[in-house]
């Protein structure tokens, strides 16, 4: 991969400070909020939320979610299905606190300044409350913007490494442009045929484990991806789709080929960053991420069937966990590794490595691990 230049040089930064706090059993919940149009006026709040959110919960749960008062209408809980809603009304759920899945709290800061972060969100909303300064002594700055940590990409569940944070609003929206243009030029027919080793603001790196043996050292996969009805996945799943798919490119590099394994370690790189992109790309080629519970070959989920009925519903009024899989799920081995971009407010360049887990790591790659660990070991005694 060619990496971009600028005249004040390139920049590797990696401080290794860790911070976190453990998370509580349950999480707060979560509030949503709607005001009556008046094309839902004189419809009932059944009615309402059991067709407007009709892929939250089946008409059951929705009639336990407003009898046991997790709806309020104006300010007071309404707990009679049949209600006549009132065009105006303010309308709030409140979903129930609810445990979810287990997931690392302590993070690695790889870069830190006034203006990028990598983390996660809740971790950095606390950490900024607590007014925890940058570990590199970069936030004295009095001219510094007012910090709004948040995401700018993100990361499947069950995929580790760089996740890029944007600590003031400036940042945010210049990041989020750096996104857009790697995804508009895929999108540009005049240039479906362009070379990924071009100069580009930003560029990420995945390791991965591809299932099967890949025959090219080298693959490009230009697969359009849309979104299928899928139980399970409110908004759809996202798969492999020409017809109706947006446009998405990936670069494959197969790095070792594991024969009796049957599985081949691959460098990927993405122009786009369509959701769930690698694993689509990957399986749409006939070689799933090892271990991916969700995607098989063609690019599409291994199960389409429903598997619950409409008086099927959890504890708190939605869905069941559905039988079948979801992205979510986990198992797979998806780690983003390298990750070099244009500073959005600093004439300079920066690249961040975060370290590769053991699976991910060519054989000379984990003997140079190997030998660094008894060099230090040796040197310490």
């Amino acid at each position: 991969m060619s990496k971009p230049t600028t005249e004040v040089g390139e920049e590797r930064a990696q401080t290794g400070e860790t911070f976190g706090v453990p998370w509580p059993d349950l999480n707060d919940g979560l509030t949503y909020t709607d005001t009556v149009r008046p094309s839902n006026a004189a419809s009932t709040m059944i009615e309402f939320y059991s067709t407007k959110y009709k892929n939250s919960a089946p008409l059951q749960g929705w009639l336990q979610r407003i009898r046991n008062g997790q709806i309020t209408v104006d300010g007071e809980v309404v707990k009679d299905p049949h209600t006549i809603l009132r065009a105006g009304s303010e309308l709030m759920y409140h979903r129930l606190p609810w445990k979810e899945p287990d997931a690392p709290y302590l993070l690695e800061i790889l870069y830190e300044d006034d203006d990028l972060q990598r983390t996660v969100l809740t971790q950095l909303q606390w950490r900024e409350c607590q007014g925890i300064s940058t570990s590199l002594g970069l936030s004295t700055n009095p001219g510094a913007q007012q910090q709004h940590p948040v995401p700018v990409h993100r990361l499947g569940r069950g995929t580790s490494g760089i996740l890029l944070c944007a600590k003031s609003k400036l940042a945010k929206s210049r990041l989020a442009a750096y996104f857009a243009e790697g995804t508009s030029v895929v999108g540009d027919n005049r240039k479906s045929n362009m070379d990924l080793g071009g100069v580009r603001r930003i560029s990420k790196v995945y390791r991965a484990l591809a299932s099967g043996i890949i025959d090219k050292d080298e693959v490009i996969i230009k697969q359009p991806i849309g979104i299928m009805r899928y139980q399970g996945v409110a908004n759809g799943l996202y798969v492999a789709s020409s017809s109706v798919g947006k446009p998405a490119l990936s670069k494959v590099d197969v790095l070792e080929r594991d024969i009796p394994g049957n599985c081949t370690l691959v460098q990927v790189e993405i122009q786009s960053g369509r959701p769930h992109q690698i694993r689509i790309h990957l399986s749409f080629i006939g070689h799933p991420l090892l271990g991916d519970p969700l995607y098989v070959t063609g690019g599409h989920p291994k199960c389409f069937n429903s598997e619950s009925g409409e008086n099927d519903f959890a504890q708190d009024g939605g869905y069941q966990r559905p039988i079948n899989p979801v992205p979510g799920d986990c198992g797979y081995y998806l780690h983003a590794h390298h990750l070099v971009l244009h500073h959005p407010t600093m004439k300079k360049v920066i690249e961040i490595i975060a370290p590769l887990p053991h699976v991910l790591q060519t054989q000379k790659e984990a003997s140079q691990e190997h030998c660094a660990q008894i060099t230090g070991v040796a040197s310490v005694s």
